[in-house]
């Protein structure tokens, strides 16, 4: 059963992070997912978006909103809970306005190019000298604070995934490498280290009662993330090798499996499964390396053998069963509908504004704080659609105000 986010209207802040307030000047999905984590939590998050919407909404595949434009899947994953607000940061009237908000912000988060935002007037420094005590978290491919030979690159997630080491890592032969094999891991690599960052900062501003500047490049993220390339090159491993164990991929009788064994007294147990005893003693497979040098062979026909005639599903549970450690391949049709998932509410509907299908499904919380869970999902914000609200509550500005600079395309 998928829960459908409700309308903002709806919305009541609960969690850990009820109280915090996040003003975000961004864009497609590395900050994004991030604002969208702490709205869960219970922030109260305020998007900041060019007029016309930023460029996260023009992904495709798509869906149109009440007025026809459209909400790309990007926008769709990422912005669930917050509010819109549209200024036009290159209009001086616009900027201002943003300074003159900050003080009723906890933080200011950015992840435009690097540097970027100072050439706006809208850095650090700007903002400090207008909240003393604000968080500013910053997040691009390359970093703000330090140097790096590629700080004025654009990037995006397959970018930094490329560079981490890990495409060709994982190339075969001389096969093009695959982009965005895992999705945008780029992305949502750097979103939890700026989370992270975000929570020790706000901490550390609290402690101190001094401003904090987070700064994450998604380089130096995703190459944790893919942190066994350095680290197994290192260690002699060359050319795409990861060390001898058995960690592949295994036909049952309905499509594949994938099963992990690394130690001895786990493969005696796969032997005994897969009704090969002899293996305990054959001395080819005496060894990690061995199991590697006959997986071909020996190890993959009897294990498939074994799982002919059953489902992954089946064959994974008697795997587990046995203590051994095994996982089916879901089709996309298969996930949205599997028990776990349903169980943990791991996907949330969107309605279509427009009617004529499903509710478009984006991954839910995956935090749980028992004592404190955190705030029900609210639907994405059309463009612009609490500008008049946010800029009368957070300013003082009257409707006619709003319409003024409305009418000089400061908002939208």
């Amino acid at each position: 059963m998928v829960d459908v986010a409700a309308e903002p209207s709806d919305r009541r802040s609960s969690g850990p992070l009820t109280g915090i307030r996040v003003l975000a000047l961004e864009q497609m999905q590395a900050l994004p997912f991030a604002t969208q984590l702490l709205a869960r939590l219970g922030a109260d998050v305020v998007k900041l978006e060019p007029p016309g919407g930023e460029l996260g909404r023009s992904s495709q595949p798509s869906v149109p909103d009440p007025e026809g434009r459209p909400m790309g899947a990007t926008f769709l994953r990422n912005n669930l809970g917050k509010r819109s607000i549209c200024i036009d940061l290159k209009n001086p009237a616009g900027r201002q306005l943003v300074l003159d908000m900050a003080p009723r912000f906890d933080v200011i988060a950015e992840n435009f190019r690097a540097g970027a935002m100072s050439k706006l007037g809208l850095g650090f420094e700007d903002f400090v000298t207008v909240s003393p005590r604000c968080i500013y978290v910053s997040v691009s491919g390359f970093g703000n604070v330090t140097t790096s030979p590629y700080r004025d690159r654009m990037a995006f997630a397959p970018i930094v995934e490329a560079m981490s080491g890990i495409y060709a890592m994982k190339q075969k032969g001389d096969r093009p490498p695959e982009a965005s094999p895992v999705g945008g891991l780029g992305d949502i690599s750097a979103a939890l280290f700026a989370t992270v960052g975000l929570l020790a900062a706000l901490r550390e501003r609290d402690r101190t009662g001094k401003p904090q500047h987070v700064d994450v490049a998604m380089f130096d993220s995703v190459l944790a993330m893919t942190d066994i390339v350095s680290n197994f090159w290192s260690m002699g491993l060359k050319n795409g090798e990861v060390g001898p164990l058995i960690n592949d991929g295994f036909r049952a009788g309905d499509g594949w499996i994938i099963v992990q064994v690394t130690r001895e007294h786990y493969f005696d147990r796969l032997a005994d499964i897969v009704d090969h005893p002899e293996w305990r003693t054959d001395e080819r497979l005496s060894t990690r390396q061995g199991w590697v040098d006959h997986l071909e062979d020996t190890i993959r026909p009897a294990i498939e053998q074994w799982a002919s005639d059953k489902t992954r599903e089946q064959a994974c549970a008697e795997l587990g069963a046995a203590g051994i450690a095994a996982g089916p391949c879901l089709r996309d049709e298969e996930l949205v509908a599997d028990p776990h998932v349903d169980a943990h509410g791991m996907l949330v509907g969107i309605d279509r504004p427009q009617g004529g299908g499903a509710p478009v499904l984006t991954p839910g919380n995956p935090v749980r704080i028992l004592t404190a869970p955190g705030t029900p999902d609210t639907r994405v914000p059309w463009v612009g659609e609490d500008t008049d609200d946010i800029l009368g509550k957070e300013l003082g500005l009257s409707a006619d105000e709003v319409a003024a600079l409305r009418a000089d395309g400061v908002v939208a």
